[in-house]
């Protein structure tokens, strides 16, 4: 009988400190920790919106980090399912547990991991690099999945700064836009090969952590296709499928070119379906007389373009931001842009136009067939050349 009772007590003993082990628990490497609160916090974004977003997530629980740098979550924690958190750090002064750096991913401020209910979590990471040193000892596939994610954005980042060099002005827009889409892509195609659904939703907040996909919402429409598919009752998923909402975001390269009436520069008016008929492609160029690029590109790609194809069937249609009209004609006769065609309603940034196309931001053009569908979108310089060239070769 005392037996019994002696087993029954190491059992109950033992179930009780199963209980209390901690759901996370890890060790930061303090040497280069000036500056930064000893101290880790749990968060939980309540939404794919939420995630990876400063000031949103739910606090859950905090842990002194120790003199050895040891930190545990878990004693207070009563969740029931598998659910994604973010391990945040943070700087001293700052007033916010639930503050999230999107900034470097060598210095930003937090990781995200999934656990599940039993799943004993171990982790490492440096302070004051703690996203890109983040690591999980034994990771479960999607926490294994998520280290690759933060790998490859890390990288990715290395090379966007180092394709930036020094370039500080205006001209250099296009340049550091399509550096910046570079990076870009390589966490859409993470996000576009993963089999695992938290991981695809962080990198397609990271490809754009302010929430703006304008120059890529194929790549938002088409993650919603996906995971609809596979998870269609899932929360998130849901929330992802109503941020891609094609009546909210800007014309889709196979979408067909509305037919917009066009206020010609020689005061007629054209619908687009008169302006695209007969030609082989057409180019539907926003642009600004104060658009230090735009001007550039009239120069050094329009112009020898539309000497070389326009005989051939390509046509330049030319829309201006502009608010006044003398300046717009003045940068049209200076750039040689007169060439083609040019319209404006003379509205500044809040036009017609904009409005149709869902658009915000230029330079932006869009390449047109003879039907008026959209080929490809917010191409520039050599990339622009190089499918004009393709297409009127073909064609």
């Amino acid at each position: 009988m005392k037996y019994l009772v002696y087993c029954a007590c190491i059992f109950l003993f033992l179930l009780q400190g199963c209980s209390n082990a901690p759901m996370i628990s890890g060790t930061l490497d303090m040497t280069k920790g000036q500056g930064w609160k000893p101290m880790v916090y749990l968060v939980q974004p309540e939404g794919f919106g939420a995630l990876g977003q400063s000031f949103t997530g739910k606090l859950l629980d905090s842990s002194k980090v120790d003199s050895n740098g040891h930190f545990q979550f878990g004693n207070q924690v009563k969740i029931k399912d598998t659910v994604l958190f973010e391990v945040v750090v943070q700087k001293e002064g700052e007033r916010y547990s639930n503050r999230l750096e999107n900034e470097n991913p060598e210095t930003d401020n937090y990781f995200p991991l999934v656990w599940t209910p039993g799943e004993q979590i171990v982790m490492k990471a440096a302070i004051n690099r703690f996203q890109a040193s983040a690591t999980v000892e034994n990771p479960s596939s999607v926490n294994a999945a998520f280290m690759q994610l933060r790998d490859i954005k890390k990288n990715a980042f290395v090379q966007y700064q180092e394709s930036l060099g020094q370039q500080e002005w205006d001209e250099q827009l296009l340049e550091r836009e399509k550096a910046h889409h570079t990076y870009q892509y390589s966490l859409m195609q993470f996000a576009d090969t993963t089999q695992q659904l938290f991981p695809a939703l962080m990198a397609i907040r990271w490809v754009s952590p302010e929430g703006n996909y304008e120059r890529i919402p194929e790549f938002l429409v088409e993650q919603s296709q996906q995971w609809k598919t596979k998870n269609p009752e899932h929360p998130w998923v849901k929330e992802l499928a109503a941020s891609a909402d094609t009546d909210k975001l800007p014309i889709l390269i196979g979408d067909q070119m509305p037919n917009l009436q066009f206020p010609m520069n020689d005061g007629s008016k054209s619908m687009f379906k008169e302006v695209v008929e007969g030609k082989k492609l057409l180019l539907l160029d926003v642009w600004a007389s104060w658009c230090a690029p735009c001007r550039l590109e009239n120069r050094n790609v329009l112009v020898p373009l539309w000497e070389k194809y326009h005989e051939d069937g390509f046509q330049i249609l030319a829309y201006g931001l502009e608010s006044s009209q003398q300046a717009w004609e003045n940068a049209i006769d200076k750039d040689g842009a007169y060439r083609w065609l040019h319209a404006s309603h003379v509205e500044g940034d809040q036009n017609p136009l904009m409005d149709s196309l869902r658009i915000k931001t230029i330079p932006a053009n869009f390449l047109l067939d003879a039907n008026g569908m959209v080929l490809a979108k917010n191409l520039h310089g050599d990339d622009l050349v190089q499918l004009v060239d393709d297409y009127m070769a073909r064609h």
